[in-house]
């Protein structure tokens, strides 16, 4: 059994997922481009581990798209993407707000025939170490 621990962008969050993952998705729906404001959300999965907030808890607040189970939570101060359990028998927790290194590579992209027409052949956009001149 592997600890993860995570926060939100403030630190007003912390949590520890004690536990393993089961899948690691990319979403590509138009619900996760929504609220990342990017071409997909990166979430892992896991129907065992089980979250314990650290410090706080009372700063997280949840969202579900009605009519849905589109369900994001964040922190009330940052906006920062947070671990759920609002599907009952499963925690899921955003890639990005974990503070320790994930062991496993993403299972599969999902929604993929929603795909944003600007996430394609990306390995040919230029990189920079940092913010360019």
């Amino acid at each position: 059994m592997t600890d993860h621990f995570g926060s939100c962008l403030c630190g007003t969050v912390s949590f520890e997922v004690k536990g393993d993952f089961d899948s690691f998705y990319l979403c590509h729906c138009q619900h996760c481009q929504k609220d990342t404001g990017s071409a997909h959300a990166a979430n892992l999965f896991s129907q065992s581990a089980k979250l314990v907030w650290r410090s706080g808890a009372d700063a997280v607040t949840s969202f579900t798209l009605p009519g849905t189970r589109h369900n994001k939570s964040f922190c009330k101060l940052c906006g920062s993407a947070l671990p759920n359990t609002q599907i009952p028998g499963l925690l899921v927790v955003p890639a990005g707000c974990l503070d320790t290194e994930i062991s496993m590579l993403p299972t599969a992209h999902i929604f993929s025939s929603s795909k944003a027409g600007w996430d394609e052949k990306l390995e040919q956009v230029p990189k920079f170490e940092g913010l360019p001149d």
